[in-house]
């Protein structure tokens, strides 16, 4: 009965905690401003917007900002492959110990293979992930300062999509970090492992999801917040709507107006 612990409790905490991620990607495709994914996807779009209307003036804040976000995936990275390098070390040198007491579970030794090699597998999968956001990151950082990107609306939107899928990336490999604690849990066994898959999943629910305060906040900023296009069109709009009633309210103006409509004629 100990040796078949493992084939029903490991398989159903890895099922929650695939579940849960299910119901999150689903939450941020179909409605993003309910999870701190996509509402910090939104900001920083916003942020792009902001940083590339004058890449001149805000091109070291720009920089410095995306400095800090690859400095932020070195270090995972590095902790990823170090770990990694760890783990590989102890495996290689460590004898069969079958005889452990801590275990409550299956002491084969295909089955102690398996619980190192997933352990190694979630670091790798973080190391690459993270290799990936400083890619994009480095990208971004030339992009965001072109001069000739102001006012290019495609070019803000393909930074601001590079930018994102840094960040998303970079979230892939934090998740990897996630699972790895309850894979290593079960290495003293599949009931610490369950155990740590449900109370994982409980927890991530209250990081990943936002408030109705949090939510009503960034609408308001993302409604004051205004698209350049937008406000040139308000702009010349309000322009035209001032004309219209000066020529009706002032007819100094619109004795003006005549001689050269006529002289146009």
């Amino acid at each position: 009965m100990e040796g078949k612990v493992d084939y029903v409790l490991v398989p159903l905490g890895l099922f929650l905690f695939a579940v849960y991620h299910a119901w999150l990607l689903f939450t941020i495709v179909k409605y993003p401003r309910r999870t701190v994914i996509g509402i910090n996807a939104e900001s920083r779009h916003q942020w792009v917007l902001c940083m590339m209307a004058d890449p001149l003036k805000n091109g070291v804040l720009t920089v410095q900002t995306i400095r800090n976000n690859i400095m932020a995936s070195t270090l995972l990275a590095t902790t990823a492959i170090t770990l990694s390098s760890l783990i590989s070390v102890f495996v290689s040198s460590s004898a069969t110990d079958s005889g452990n007491e801590l275990v409550y579970g299956s002491k084969k030794p295909f089955i102690s293979s398996i619980k190192y090699f997933s352990i190694l597998l979630c670091f790798l999968f973080a190391f690459l992930c993270n290799v990936q956001s400083i890619r994009y990151y480095a990208h971004v950082s030339f992009l965001a300062t072109v001069p000739t990107s102001k006012g290019n609306r495609d070019s803000i939107e393909y930074v601001s999509r590079n930018l994102n899928r840094g960040s998303f990336f970079w979230s892939l490999g934090l998740r990897a970090f996630y699972l790895s604690f309850p894979v290593f849990l079960w290495t003293f066994g599949p009931v610490p492992m369950f155990l740590c898959c449900c109370i994982m999943s409980f927890v991530l629910y209250f990081l990943d999801t936002t408030s109705s305060f949090t939510r009503h906040l960034h609408n308001h900023s993302f409604r004051e917040e205004r698209k350049p296009d937008d406000l040139e069109s308000i702009g010349q709009t309000k322009e035209k709507n001032w004309s219209r009633e000066s020529n009706i309210c002032c007819p100094l103006l619109a004795h003006n107006d005549l001689p050269s409509s006529t002289s146009s004629g």
